[in-house]
C-alpha cells in the first residue's frame, strides 16, 4: 500500500465531476487500499478519489471511533437512490480544507447503491454520522465541497481563514 497526496482547495480536480469506473479489478482494489491508508494517515473518516487527484467515482469511509475495530466501507460508482425529507445539521470538516469546519444541513438518512471491494452490487441505508459522511464524500464525486452548502458570506470567511492559516504556515 502507498500513501497518496491529498489535494487541497482550490485545486481544479476538486471541482470536476468524476467519471464512472468500469468495474472492480485488482488494480482498483490496490487503489482502494491506497486510499484507505491515506485516509487513516490523515486522520480522516472519508476520502473520495478526486481528493487524491483521480477523477473517478470511488470513495472510502470508516467512521469507527478511536479504539474501535476499523470498519472500512469501499464504494465504487456510488449513487444516492433515496433521501429522507428529514434534515439534520452536522459540523463537517474535510481533508481538502484542513483545519476548517462548518455546520451543514443534509438529509438525515440516505440509501446508496454501489459496488463493494469485490465488485458486488450493494445497497446501504445510512443514518446519523454515516449518512453525513456518505453524502459529504459523494458530493466530492460531483465537484461539490461542503463549503458549497453554506452561505456565500460564510464560505468567503472560511476561505479567508484558510488563506490566513496557509500564509502563517509559510512564514514559519
Amino acid at each position: 500500500m502507498a500513501k497518496l497526496k491529498v489535494y487541497e482547495y482550490p485545486h481544479p480536480v476538486l471541482k470536476q465531476k468524476a467519471e464512472k469506473v468500469g468495474g472492480v479489478d485488482d488494480e482498483m482494489r490496490k487503489f482502494l487500499d491506497d486510499m484507505l491508508e491515506t485516509m487513516y494517515a490523515e486522520n480522516g473518516c472519508g476520502l473520495a478519489a478526486p481528493q487524491v487527484g483521480v477523477s473517478k467515482r470511488v470513495v472510502v469511509i470508516d467512521i469507527a471511533h478511536e479504539g474501535e475495530e476499523p470498519n472500512p466501507l469501499y464504494m465504487v460508482n456510488p449513487e444516492i437512490i433515496w433521501r429522507s425529507e428529514e434534515k439534520e445539521v452536522c459540523e463537517e470538516g474535510c481533508l481538502s480544507l484542513p483545519t476548517l469546519r462548518a455546520e451543514v444541513e443534509r438529509p438525515a438518512s440516505v440509501r446508496i447503491k454501489y459496488l463493494d471491494y469485490n465488485g458486488d452490487e450493494c445497497e446501504l441505508c445510512a443514518e446519523d454520522f454515516l449518512a453525513v459522511a456518505v453524502q459529504h464524500e459523494l458530493d466530492h464525486l460531483d465537484g461539490v465541497l461542503y463549503i458549497d452548502h453554506v452561505s456565500r458570506l460564510k464560505r468567503q470567511m472560511l476561505i479567508k481563514k484558510l488563506n490566513k492559516i496557509r500564509s502563517e504556515a509559510k512564514r514559519g
